[in-house]
């Protein structure tokens, strides 16, 4: 640093170089005076600067990465030392000024504003880079991983960049900061106009993150707004959803809070997925089983004890039924469709990636004009995609092509082929 004199410094040595030693005029030794002070701050900037990249940051980057933890390499990937070290030029410059242009104090204060601001400017990417390394930091932790914590770091951004914008404002006009707060204050209906989706967002992920209603990695479906697939990220304005189609739907957030969705988390959790489906069968093909049925139907492993034992009731119930009162209406038994129920109930239930912890149902529900819906429900013990479907597939293969072992049609709308073959 250069000693401070009244009466010395930078600028009264360049007048004596230029005009007593090369003996130029006044006013080209003025201007030739300016950019040579101007040459020399950038200089001393740039060296302090390249010094500061060089030396410092990147024996701490050799530190840093010699260490066990992991958030330390996060400040490395997010170059913090190197914008941190912009900072070391700016405050040589703030100091140095006065000495360099001694014979312009004008523009000494020209200088300190504008390198003030570029100071606050710096500190302000700084400050943005260090809440996004806090970001990924708690986005790792187990605990917070599922958390909309990019929501969050995303309202103390924009609390950053209004006070880093304050302060520029007072800097650049001369006013106190507070000065433009107490005029923020007049534009409050203004300011809730344009920061509605953000202040909307921002009560919405308060909300998703305390009654735990999505979470990242939650499948979604919101039909609203055509979104079926993982929440792959929760911020303050959007959620983004990878459909399954590997399209992408951004989402406001606040929907999540007007408008009605569905998350499949407590499928994921649960033991199982459901299979709800029915079979239509034709009412025209059911009958009563004959004896014949009945030999039949109990070569069939599975229902071999239900036939044996409900047979032994039906045969002990119509014994003790007078010989007058013996007629097929008040006799008891067993139906091709009732006995094709026990079937699939039994198929279902000894298949093995079926849940046998869960409700395992084979139901009739109400007949309608294409039949008798046989509705299987149960839950699979495989939740992903792919494997779900394969065991609905295993399962209704097998069940539609041993319906005609029982007698039973399956109902189908009829094609142009039927009705040629009725004129036929």
């Amino acid at each position: 640093m250069f000693q401070i004199e009244k009466n010395y410094n930078i600028a009264l040595w360049l007048d004596k170089w230029f005009i007593e030693d090369f003996g130029i005029d006044a006013v080209p030794a003025l201007y030739l005076k300016l950019l040579t002070l101007i040459f020399v701050l950038f200089t001393i900037s740039f060296l302090s600067w390249y010094f500061t990249k060089i030396v410092i940051v990147r024996s701490v980057h050799k530190i840093f990465l010699k260490t066990k933890v992991a958030w330390d390499d996060i400040l490395i990937d997010k170059r913090v030392f190197e914008q941190i070290s912009y900072l070391v030029p700016a405050f040589i410059v703030v100091l140095i000024s006065p000495y360099i242009f001694g014979d312009f104090p004008i523009l000494i204060g020209y200088v300190i504003i504008l390198t003030n601001i570029f100071i606050i400017m710096v500190l302000i990417r700084v400050a943005i880079t260090l809440l996004s390394v806090f970001d990924e930091v708690l986005s790792q932790t187990i605990i917070l991983k599922d958390k909309p914590i990019t929501s969050y770091v995303q309202v103390l951004k924009i609390i950053v960049y209004f006070i880093g914008g304050i302060l520029v404002l007072s800097l650049i006009l001369g006013k106190s900061p507070f000065y433009f707060l107490g005029a923020m204050g007049a534009m409050t209906a203004i300011l809730l106009l344009i920061f509605k989706d953000t202040i909307l967002g921002f009560v919405a992920s308060i909300q998703m993150s305390v009654y735990d209603m999505v979470r990242v990695g939650d499948w979604i479906s919101m039909p609203k707004y055509d979104a079926d697939g993982d929440v792959m990220s929760i911020n303050l304005n959007t959620v983004k959803v990878q459909n399954w189609d590997q399209t992408i739907t951004s989402i406001p957030t606040y929907a999540f809070i007007t408008d009605s969705f569905k998350n499949w988390r407590g499928m994921n959790d649960s033991g199982g997925r459901r299979i709800k489906r029915a079979i239509y069968l034709k009412v025209s093909s059911f009958q009563f089983c004959d004896e014949e049925m009945l030999s039949q139907f109990k070569k069939y492993k599975l229902i071999q004890d239900y036939i044996t034992k409900t047979g032994n009731d039906v045969q002990k119930f119509n014994a003790e039924i007078s010989d007058s009162e013996i007629v097929s209406v008040n006799t008891r038994r067993l139906t091709n469709i009732g006995v094709f129920r026990i079937y699939a109930e039994k198929y279902i239930t000894a298949h093995p990636d079926i849940n046998k912890d869960m409700i395992i149902m084979v139901r009739q529900l109400e007949s309608t004009s294409k039949g008798l819906p046989l509705e299987i429900y149960c839950f699979s013990s495989e939740k992903e995609w792919l494997k779900y479907e394969n065991i609905i597939s295993d399962i209704f293969d097998h069940l539609f092509t041993i319906t005609s072992e029982f007698e039973l049609e399956v109902f189908e709308e009829p094609t142009g082929n039927d009705f040629r073959n009725m004129n036929k």
